[in-house]
């Protein structure tokens, strides 16, 4: 009987095939799609008195909503995620480079962010309350409340809540992130108007 010479080369095939594994992610396991969120655009908001010097702070959100993952509620105070799909970035710091992004795309408040240490009379200080698709009515539902805070003394000098809805054709990746996108323009529109008007 003779036993075949080629034994360590199969081991270092097998392990360089692991190796690739590894580096890959999982063998046959797909990478999550990935999707974005969009600034709104100047046509679409209403006219404001204008202003500048608006700091647009984090929003804070709850650990659920603090991730890069798409939340779907499947039932009254039951939250999962949408497999195989995720956001570009955590949706706390995705929706403040909108809301930056969509006070320059209008062009009548002057903006930044506490991180380019420049000074503002306000700071629009927000909580990611809902960032979710509703499994029972198939709809995307978005729920931010926002403040405008004096950066002198830390007094809130105006307070609103904004939400935004749409219809979610399919609850997967591409369906949701479309919906909610959809969602949180409407409710965009309507913070940076307001936002606008205040400073």
């Amino acid at each position: 009987m003779s036993v075949s010479n080629d034994l360590p080369n199969r081991r270092v095939v097998f392990t360089g095939l692991i190796a690739a594994c590894a580096a890959l992610g999982a063998c046959g396991t797909p990478a999550p799609a990935t999707f974005d969120l969009t600034s709104t655009r100047p046509d679409s908001l209403r006219a404001s008195r204008g202003g500048a010097g608006l700091i647009v702070a984090e929003p804070s959100a709850v650990f659920a909503l603090d991730s890069e993952r798409i939340v779907v509620r499947t039932g009254a105070g039951e939250l999962t995620y949408l497999p195989r799909a995720q956001w570009s970035d955590r949706l706390p710091k995705l929706v403040q480079a909108r809301i930056v992004q969509s006070f320059e795309n209008a062009g009548r408040v002057a903006v930044a962010r506490p991180t380019d240490r420049v000074t503002g009379r306000l700071t629009l200080v927000t909580d990611l309350r809902s960032f979710e698709i509703r499994e029972q009515s198939r709809d995307a539902y978005v729920e931010v409340a926002a403040k405008l805070v004096t950066a002198a003394d830390g007094r809130v000098v105006a307070a609103r809540l904004f939400i935004g809805s749409a219809a979610v054709s399919a609850i997967d990746g591409a369906g949701a992130s479309a919906a909610l996108d959809e969602a949180q323009q409407q409710m965009m529109r309507a913070l940076v108007a307001w936002a606008s008007g205040a400073v």
